[in-house]
């Protein structure tokens, strides 16, 4: 009866393995949610022209744009994917894309943006806020403003000022450190929410870098998710404040992006 609703409904867009599943009952289904794998893609900076190992052209940004429309993947907001992880909604679609941005490089403003707004596609920017109308490579607060006012962009927390946690437990004594990490956690957090109005509940590992006294840190600080640079797709048994993105590199053109993806989708 559910699936038939669903048709009835003009949703066809479903796909037959996501039909079946729903016509032979919820057993089929949860199976079906096993076999998640959802790749969240990481990039960092745009150019028209070739200038640094996570410098990505935007010849080969709009390449990637083009695949993903092309071969019927859908960019989902990173919202929507932690939402069904935590239990709060729905599986996503097959073939869900998820994009997020780390830093806070102006070239997001300036280069990411045009393309983002003709593909109307959901990107989420991890943000380290010390930078931020500080830095002369960063966003200021009213570009970041007008970010998350276009509907397309949500900023979360990369903390304060992008620490290397493994040099800082080695530089202080126990009760420094924690003190430390607290301050990059909630200082982040609590200045984003304050100057842009949104919900920091996510937060981008600087460097990748995590442990468990990390997550139980972050937990505490307000954080219900949390996301490294391990490279592959996100499965539904991954740990929710360690979830693995692929790190796109300055180089990597359509074929190579079209190859990423395919090693992604298996097991």
């Amino acid at each position: 009866m559910l699936a038939a609703r669903l048709l009835l409904h003009g949703q066809m867009k479903w796909t037959t393995p996501i039909v079946s599943a729903l016509l032979l009952g919820p057993s089929a289904l949860a199976a079906d949610h096993k076999q998640l794998r959802v790749p969240i893609l990481v990039y960092h900076r745009f150019n028209p022209a070739a200038s640094g190992p996570t410098t990505i052209t935007t010849t080969n940004f709009q390449s990637h744009l083009n695949f993903l429309a092309e071969n019927g993947y859908r960019v989902i907001r990173l919202r929507e994917l932690v939402d069904f992880l935590l239990g709060h909604a729905p599986a996503p679609p097959p073939r869900s894309v998820v994009m997020t941005v780390d830093d806070g490089h102006r070239s997001v403003y300036t280069e990411m943006l045009p393309l983002v707004q003709k593909a109307r596609i959901s990107v989420t920017l991890f943000i380290y806020p010390s930078a931020i109308s500080h830095a002369s490579y960063a966003l200021t607060w009213p570009e970041l403003r007008e970010l998350t006012a276009s509907g397309l962009f949500d900023v979360q927390s990369h903390t304060f000022w992008h620490p290397n946690f493994k040099i800082e437990r080695r530089r202080l004594d126990p009760r420094k450190y924690q003190e430390f990490v607290t301050f990059q956690l909630t200082q982040s957090k609590a200045t984003l929410e304050r100057m842009l109005g949104c919900r920091v509940d996510l937060l981008a590992w600087p460097f990748g870098i995590y442990d468990d006294e990390l997550i139980q840190m972050a937990a505490h600080s307000g954080y219900v998710a949390a996301f490294t640079i391990e490279r592959r797709a996100v499965r539904e048994s991954d740990s929710i404040m360690a979830l693995p993105r692929f790190l796109i590199e300055g180089s990597m053109d359509r074929r190579a992006f079209e190859h990423m993806l395919q090693a992604a989708e298996k097991p």
